[in-house]
């Protein structure tokens, strides 16, 4: 038998849990103290503090999402572990792009740049899921648990769209980005459900 069946898969839970931590720490302390002393003085990081905002709430949904996938998953192998690092790498960066687009807020290539690792990132878990489903097989209860993934889907083609505005007007990606959010923030069982089965 295979010794890629005995890789526990608690440490690599515990070390994604960590990561993430670390990103929404470092994603904080980018924030620049106000000099003033009055409520004016906070206008000028309002850009930054949205997209702060924004950012922790994906980065939420994120752990969110993977601490079910991997409750979910019995098994884990080298593939995925190589994957949930793809995944990490792509939501390491997150604390770079949101403050690059706080302090440019109203620039195409910040909005863009800011897409693009959000776009990867959410390539990055689909190709995790796909892993972790593949590992289980097709006709697994967390395989029909997935389904065809329909949230998924719709997020990747949004993030594209929001790409090619970001271009056009810049507002328009955001308000891609913020939806994308909103879908996500809406709860999803499917994958509770197979565990409730499987207790």
């Amino acid at each position: 038998m295979s010794t890629e069946n005995y890789i526990p898969k608690t440490r690599l839970e515990a070390f994604s849990d960590g990561v993430i931590a670390i990103i929404i720490t470092i994603m904080v302390l980018e924030l620049k103290v106000p000099h003033g002393t009055d409520f004016a003085s906070l206008r000028p990081i309002l850009p930054s503090f949205l997209s702060y905002i924004l950012s922790f709430i994906v980065l939420g949904i994120y752990w969110n999402n993977h601490h079910h996938l991997l409750h979910a998953a019995k098994h884990i192998n080298g593939k995925i572990m190589w994957a949930n690092l793809h995944l990490l790498f792509w939501l390491s960066l997150v604390p770079f792009v949101t403050n690059w687009l706080g302090e440019n807020h109203n620039e195409s290539w910040p909005t863009f740049l800011y897409g693009i690792v959000f776009l990867m990132a959410a390539v990055a878990y689909v190709i995790l899921q796909t892993l972790i489903v593949e590992k289980h097989g097709k006709d697994s209860l967390l395989a029909q648990a997935l389904g065809s993934d329909w949230k998924g889907k719709l997020s990747l083609m949004s993030y594209v769209s929001a790409l090619g505005l970001a271009f056009i007007n810049h507002w328009f990606s955001v308000a891609l980005y913020i939806l994308v959010a909103i879908l996500w923030l809406i709860p999803d069982q499917r994958i509770e459900k197979v565990i409730e089965k499987e207790r």
